[in-house]
Parts: structure tokens; C-alpha cells; sequence
């Protein structure tokens, strides 16, 4: 196939210096109402003499001639225009030198002013002529991928000059299209800016296969229409990223993604209070229990952007560690953070960690979470989800720590599973232990043996916070369908009816270090999640995103509910009301305040049954401990 190389810059460097010797010849004659007779021949030799030295003393210095023409772009017009104008007021400046020194005026001021007018007007004309050329060339081919831009803002400018600098790309922009109604009939580079609200129209009228969203600040709901008007039409839709991660500042080709499911289940960005936040963390030590998992090595990114002293990544999972830890060291070069392999279920691995390291504040999210498999391994789910989340309390408070904030789960209300009623008995256990070291009547507490050994009053303030599903967490629904969908089906639901919650990871993380500031000790926060989504819906989006056709070409399997799983999540009892806090995207529940005696003493029996692994008598007590528990879907449910 014929292709048409990039020319040599000095090329291009002699076609400007012979167009500007064209514009001055031109300027002569316009100078000389196109009268030949008048021009003075020896003066014409003198202009030609100056402008030539001039010329290439500036287009050298100003390098005009190192842009790729078929490229050109706005800041070559400037260029050029600065060096034309330069140039001329140069002449300007030799010639009065040259006729102060008695030489015969060669060269009318007008004259200059015309040739300069002339120069910039031919440089930047044979520039678009050859740029407009290469775009028939690369518009010319056949079948090419017709395409929209979405925004018709800085990043859709550049995504449009990203395609035009690669001609090999086979893809014709069409349009732009804007929810800003100003922009609209307007151009961009010769592209019509067209209205958005009118989007199924213009996908049918001008056969659209593709559309770019380079819109960042459109409303999830906004965005999702806008693919469901995409998908409908079989559109395939793509993402720009952030311009902050953009590569070296700007936009390429690689960097375009297919746009994903958790695209429209994004959330508005939520804003926090970045100032008390670092307050809290800045200079202190910290200790991320589950620092490997999804939620954990995002907390611990959003915590080292606050200068903590020092970081306690602690962890079982020895590989995943690794691989946070080795993230951690490309992109700080602080060493603020140190990897600690250990069980929490371990009392004398964790006693060292508190000795070693003497933290200041505990994120606490180290669990087991899986339903289904903590249904089977009941007495695990309870040596780890309380058995060490009260090793871990004890010791905070033994060792002076100011905050513990415990992640829990919604599963934790009204619980029908092994798992949220062990989240929910651990959640007891802090919420109780923090009453009763912070009573107003109370100075040491006798339920924890400790306590009395200790020379002052205990500090630690306990915060437990409540959330949904979170996106791009381990295990989660969304990468099962997708790895069920590359496989090619079938995707299965567990019933139709079925809805739940989801709240992106880094939101989340965002929402914990909120939550962390605000807390007195005692609460339990709780997100606000959102709408929550029918997951049979969100199976035939993610079906038609990957380009199929719902019970067609992917098929749908519904396996029915498994052992403890809900419909619905709940975000709180009905028994128990929730209050605003000063974020809008927290409140806090108005419980009841509990005695920590009694809920120690029960967890301590609890324990034994979990240490005999006797199932029956575990599942009993835990009824007690929580009322509202009952197990659905499972063998003993009569328990």
C-alpha cells in the first residue's frame, strides 16, 4: 500500500521561506496597484537581501518548521503568527538603521504590513490545504466506524485530535454532542456540535457504531440512559480516563476503554473533609487489619496521601500482601508503611503487634464475608469475626489506642446468615466495651481483667460503620458475570427478584476516614448507599455491554437463593431509627446502650461452642445474642 512519509523539517523550512519571499513579490505589486513599470528593481534586490537573512535568522530561532503540517494545531497558528510578526518588525527596525546611515528608503512601511499579512496567511493556508488532505485520505477508506463524541469540551477536543494524529485508525468522527444547549450548531475543527437530548435520532440518522464519553461530571443516571439509548442500537461505547492520568499529560489511543458495568453504578463523587481527616491521621501510626483485601489495600492508598508516621499492613494472605506492598513501595518513597503477616484470631501474634508498634488508630475490616461458605463453617466465621475482633478490642484498649474503627456489613441487620450474625455479635461487643469504658459513673471496668492493672483511664473510642456491596471488591457478583459471560454462559441469578446495593470501593474508603473524624465512640455509622439494583437487570446490562443479546446469544440461570441469603439487604432494623451527622452521606443509628458484662460473658460461651465446633449450640446462642437472627434456607432453621 502506497504511503506518504513525513518530510524532512527542512522541506518545510524552504517552502516557508519561499512562500514569504512569494508574499513580499506580492506586496510590491499590491503596493504598486499592480503597475510592473513602478517597481524599483534595485530596491526589490535589497527587500529580498533583508527579508531572506531576517527570515531565517527568526523561523531558525522561532522553529516554526519542526511541527508535523498534517498535524497542525492552534499553537502552530500562534507560532507562526509570532514569528511573521517578529520578523517584519525586525525589517522594520534594520531598514530605519540602514536609512539612518544614508541609505535610499528601499522598503514602505506599508509594504511590510502587507508582506506580513500575505506571509502569515500563505504559512498557515498550505498547512490545513495538506492537513485536510491527509483526513480525505484516512476519511477516503472503506467501512470505516462511525463515531460520536459525548462532550464537546477540552477532553473532546483532544480525544478528536488523538484520532486525527493517527491515520491509520479507521474511525470517522461525525459529531460531537453536548447537554450545554450554547454549544449546540456550533464546530469544532469543521465537526457540528449536535444536541444530546436528541441522541437515539442522531444514532439512527447518521448510522452511528460508536460512541466516546469524555464527560466525567454526567450524572450516573444521566450516563446510564445514554447507554441504554447506545445499547439499544447496538452503539459500542467507550471511556476516556481522568486528563490527570492521562500519559505524559496527554490523551492516547491505548488509553480508550470499553465502558463497564461499574461505570453506571458510579456514584456522585463524594466529597469529604480532607483537612479533618488529616488532622487525624497525619504523623500517627495505624494499623489496617484485611490490608491485602479489596476495601483494605484501598483504605491504605487513601491513607498515605495523609502522611501517617507509619503504616501496619496486617494480613494472613501472604501473597496479596505482597503484591499491596510492593504497590506501596512505587508509589511512595516515604517507607512509611511496614507489611505484618499475622492471624488476628492469634492473641500472642497480635499482643506483639501492639507492643511493637504502639498504633494510634485500628481500621478493623479483616473477616470472613462469603455466606455460603461461612453457612458451613459456622465456628470459623465465629473465632474470626468475633473471636478476633474482641482480641483486637482488648488489646487497643489495653495499649492506649486512641480510635478503633470496625468495618461491618449490612449483612449485620436482621441477619439470616451465620456471617452478619457474627459481624452483628462483634458489633455488640465493641459498641458494648466502648459504654462501659467511657460511663460517666463508671471509672474502671471489672469485665475486662486488665483493666484494673492499668495506671489511667482507657482512651480507646470505638466507631463501628455499616455498608452494601462494594464494587470491585473481592468476590463480588460483578467479576463472576463477567467471567461467566467470556465463557459464554450461562450467567446465573439466584432469583429474579433479588436487589442490592453498591457503593464503588474508593467511595467507600472515602466515607470510612470520614466516619473515623466524626465519631465520639459508641455510634454505628451507616452509608447511604443509594438506589438499590435488581441484579437481573444488572446481568442483562453487563450481557449487552459485552455486545450479546440477553437469553439469546448469553443464556440466564436462576439457581434459586442459597443457605442465609436475603432478597432484599436492609440498612437498619425497623425497630431502630438512623440521624444525620454532619456528612449527607452518613447517618448514625439511635441504639440502645448495652451492658458490657453480659455481653462479654456471652461471647465467652459463645467461643466454647465455636471451640467444640458444635454448630447447635452456636446457632443457639447466637439466637440469643441476637433475637432477630433467623437462618432461612437452611437445614436447622427451626433453631
Amino acid at each position: 500500500m502506497f504511503k506518504l512519509e513525513i518530510v524532512s523539517r527542512w522541506v518545510i523550512f524552504a517552502i516557508d521561506f519561499f512562500l514569504c519571499l512569494i508574499a513580499l513579490l506580492l506586496a510590491k505589486i499590491v503596493r504598486h496597484n499592480f503597475i510592473f513599470q513602478e517597481i524599483d528593481i534595485l530596491a526589490l534586490y535589497k527587500s529580498i537581501l533583508i527579508y531572506s537573512v531576517v527570515n531565517v535568522i527568526v523561523f531558525s530561532s522561532v522553529r516554526t518548521f519542526t511541527g508535523i503540517v498534517r498535524y497542525t494545531s492552534i499553537q502552530d497558528s500562534f507560532r507562526i503568527f509570532f514569528a511573521v510578526l517578529f520578523s517584519s518588525f525586525l525589517i522594520f527596525l534594520v531598514h530605519s538603521i540602514f536609512v539612518l546611515y544614508g541609505w535610499k528608503n528601499f522598503i514602505i512601511n506599508t509594504t511590510i504590513i502587507i508582506q506580513a499579512l500575505f506571509s502569515f496567511l500563505f504559512l498557515i493556508i498550505y498547512r490545513v490545504l495538506i492537513k485536510y488532505f491527509f483526513m480525505y485520505l484516512k476519511n477516503a477508506k472503506l467501512n470505516k466506524t462511525r463515531v460520536l463524541i459525548y462532550g464537546a469540551g477540552e477532553a473532546g477536543v483532544a480525544t478528536k485530535r488523538t484520532f486525527d494524529h493517527d491515520v491509520k485508525l479507521n474511525k470517522n468522527i461525525i459529531g460531537f454532542i453536548d447537554d450545554d444547549l450554547r454549544k449546540v450548531g456550533k464546530t469544532i475543527d469543521g465537526i457540528q456540535i449536535m444536541d444530546a437530548s436528541k441522541l437515539a435520532y442522531l444514532i439512527t440518522n447518521h448510522e452511528v457504531d460508536e460512541l466516546i464519553f469524555t464527560v466525567h461530571s454526567i450524572s450516573p443516571e444521566q450516563k446510564d440512559k445514554v447507554i441504554d439509548i447506545c445499547l439499544t442500537h447496538k452503539v459500542n461505547i467507550l471511556n476516556i480516563p481522568l486528563p490527570e492520568i492521562w500519559e505524559k499529560g496527554e490523551l492516547t489511543l491505548a488509553q480508550l476503554q470499553q465502558v463497564q458495568i461499574e461505570d453506571l453504578l458510579e456514584q456522585t463523587t463524594i466529597e469529604v473533609n480532607a483537612n479533618a481527616i488529616n488532622d487525624q491521621i497525619k504523623g500517627k501510626r495505624i494499623v489496617i487489619t484485611g490490608a491485602a483485601g479489596s476495601i483494605g489495600s484501598e483504605l491504605v492508598r487513601q491513607l498515605l496521601k495523609f502522611e501517617p508516621d507509619l503504616l501496619i499492613l496486617c494480613d494472613q494472605n501472604e501473597t496479596a500482601l505482597h503484591h499491596i506492598y510492593l504497590e506501596l513501595e512505587e508509589l511512595s518513597t516515604s517507607r512509611s508503611f511496614h507489611a505484618f503477616i499475622g492471624d488476628i484470631k492469634d492473641a500472642a501474634r497480635m499482643e506483639q503487634l501492639f507492643d511493637t508498634y504502639k498504633p494510634h488508630i485500628i481500621y478493623h475490616i479483616a473477616g470472613y464475608k462469603h455466606i455460603s461458605l461461612m453457612e458451613d463453617n459456622a465456628s470459623e466465621a465465629i473465632k474470626t469475626n468475633v473471636l478476633g475482633t474482641k482480641i483486637l478490642a482488648d488489646k487497643a484498649v489495653k495499649h492506649g489506642v486512641q480510635r478503633f474503627i470496625m468495618i461491618s456489613t449490612d449483612k449485620a441487620v436482621n441477619p439470616t446468615n451465620i456471617m452478619g450474625a457474627s459481624k452483628r455479635i462483634a458489633e455488640l461487643y465493641v459498641q458494648s466495651l466502648n459504654s462501659s469504658l467511657h460511663s460517666v459513673n463508671h471509672i474502671f471496668s471489672n469485665g475486662l481483667s486488665f483493666i484494673n492493672e492499668l495506671k489511667v483511664r482507657p482512651i480507646t473510642k470505638f466507631t463501628t460503620i455499616r455498608f452494601g456491596n462494594v464494587l470491585g471488591s473481592n468476590g463480588s457478583i460483578i467479576p463472576r458475570f463477567k467471567e461467566q459471560i467470556e465463557r459464554g454462559g450461562p450467567v446465573t441469578i439466584t432469583h429474579p427478584e433479588m436487589t442490592r446495593h453498591f457503593i464503588p470501593n474508593h467511595e467507600a474508603c472515602k466515607l470510612i476516614l470520614e466516619a473515623g473524624t466524626i465519631g465520639a465512640g459508641g455510634e454505628v455509622f451507616i452509608f447511604d448507599m443509594g438506589k438499590s439494583v435488581k441484579i437481573l437487570d444488572l446481568a442483562k446490562k453487563m450481557i449487552r455491554i459485552a455486545g450479546f443479546v440477553p437469553d439469546q446469544d448469553i443464556k440466564m440461570h436462576y439457581s434459586g437463593l442459597r443457605p442465609g441469603e436475603k432478597l432484599y439487604e436492609e440498612l437498619f432494623p425497623n425497630s431502630e431509627s438512623t440521624l444525620p451527622t454532619t456528612h449527607n452521606k452518613i447517618r448514625v443509628l439511635n441504639s440502645k446502650p448495652m451492658v458490657f458484662n453480659e455481653i462479654e460473658q456471652q461471647v465467652y460461651e459463645l467461643l466454647i461452642h465455636a471451640t467444640a465446633n458444635n454448630n447447635i449450640q452456636l446457632g443457639l446462642q447466637m439466637k440469643k445474642m441476637v433475637p432477630e437472627f433467623k437462618r432461612i434456607n437452611v437445614v436447622y432453621e427451626k433453631l
